[in-house]
């Protein structure tokens, strides 16, 4: 859908008038994954696909929700926004609005607001992170709030703790608001500091695979590996005081994993530390085009998460090895939180063509369930588009 089209449908929802459009887009990580809540590196991008927001400010008391994705609308008064609306997609930009009232902000107008996203819901590419972030984006500007966009990552990352009830890291809504095209963000999640790094991949693209299976990070299974990584800071804190496992380096690790007697606190630390450790290594791989070697410590990731994380499935597992059948495919691995959603694979591009149809017939006589394949454009972060 193009801009004019959702311009032409804000005007048939809510009438003439001045109104303004923004965009945030959704994301893939390269590599470092679940390291994000534990203070550790990440390396995503941001894609060309995301949430856009289209707003006009209003003299009356309330805001207007509408989708063009979901046919649940709201109309919420402007002293309720920071109440949930049930379980609906709507507590996304009520969460944000919420941050705004938090900081002592007063609404005293209201907005019409139209929402449409292109991010496949549950595909493990942050179509909550993009709409948060244009949320937070659409109402700084138009309330001329004025806070900086770092202040409205953190923002937007506690609309989703608080209103979605996911414990997530910073990555998403970060790479979502500070994404520039054609290059990754290597992020350090616990100062966030980072650096834009050029990804060249000569003759070789990012191949995203949907399995269709949808992940479900509020069923609790993430919040539960939150609690399990505490449990295994608890554990190492006996012997080495620190408050998150990226303090802890990969060779103190082997030194001290046989001292933690339980086990799945041991397996959940023995990922994300040596998840960190990959990942620092694989930047630099990749800013001396050492791209098989980026793609072999992208694999190592996968079978940590699959092994020591637990959070992959079987879809997504079937997925990365029918991926690595092919002859082209550099590397594969899960991406996002897991539990379904989906992969990223770098691919040659004389073998893309193969690599759909090959993985996408054999994957579907796996599981019976028929996934999607989007060759990734690396795009721009949050910004206003009119």
């Amino acid at each position: 859908m193009t801009v004019s089209d959702l311009k032409q449908k804000f005007i048939e929802k809510y009438g003439e008038g001045e109104f303004h459009g923004y965009f945030s887009p959704g994301r893939v990580n390269l590599i470092g994954e679940h390291t994000d809540y534990n203070g550790g590196f990440v390396f995503p991008c941001a894609l060309s696909f995301g949430a856009y927001l289209l707003i006009r400010r209003t003299d009356r008391q309330t805001v207007r929700f509408a989708s063009l994705n979901l046919p649940f609308e709201a109309e919420v008064a402007v002293e309720d926004l920071n109440k949930k609306v049930g379980k609906e997609w709507v507590n996304y930009p009520i969460g944000v609005f919420a941050q705004f009232l938090k900081k002592g902000v007063k609404f005293e107008q209201g907005a019409d607001i139209l929402i449409f996203g292109d991010v496949p819901n549950g595909a493990g590419l942050s179509s909550s992170a993009a709409l948060e972030m244009v949320t937070a984006m659409a109402i700084n500007e138009t309330y001329e709030i004025g806070l900086e966009r770092l202040e409205l990552i953190k923002m937007s990352q506690k609309a989703e703790h608080e209103f979605a009830g996911v414990m997530c890291g910073i990555m998403d809504q970060f790479a979502s608001g500070m994404g520039k095209a054609n290059h990754a963000i290597f992020l350090n999640c616990d100062t966030l500091d980072y650096d834009l790094v050029p990804v060249e991949l000569d003759g070789i693209k990012i191949v995203i695979s949907n399995t269709n299976s949808p992940h479900k990070l509020d069923s609790g299974m993430y919040n539960q590996r939150v609690s399990e990584c505490h449990a295994a800071v608890d554990a190492i804190s006996q012997y080495k005081p620190i408050k998150v496992l990226a303090e802890v380096s990969w060779d103190e690790f082997k030194s001290l994993e046989d001292k933690m007697e339980e086990e799945v606190p041991r397996k959940r630390a023995r990922h994300v530390i040596s998840e960190i450790a990959r990942t620092e290594q694989a930047v630099q791989e990749l800013r001396n085009g050492n791209i098989d070697t980026f793609g072999q410590l992208m694999n190592g990731s996968h079978d940590s998460l699959r092994d020591d994380y637990e959070v992959t499935g079987e879809e997504l597992d079937t997925m990365v090895e029918e991926a690595r059948k092919i002859d082209g495919v550099v590397g594969s691995r899960m991406t996002g939180g897991g539990f379904g959603g989906c992969t990223v694979s770098l691919v040659k591009d004389e073998a893309i063509d193969t690599f759909i149809a090959e993985v996408g017939k054999n994957y579907e006589a796996r599981t019976g369930l028929k996934p999607a394949f989007y060759v990734a454009e690396i795009g721009d972060g949050a910004k206003r588009l009119f």
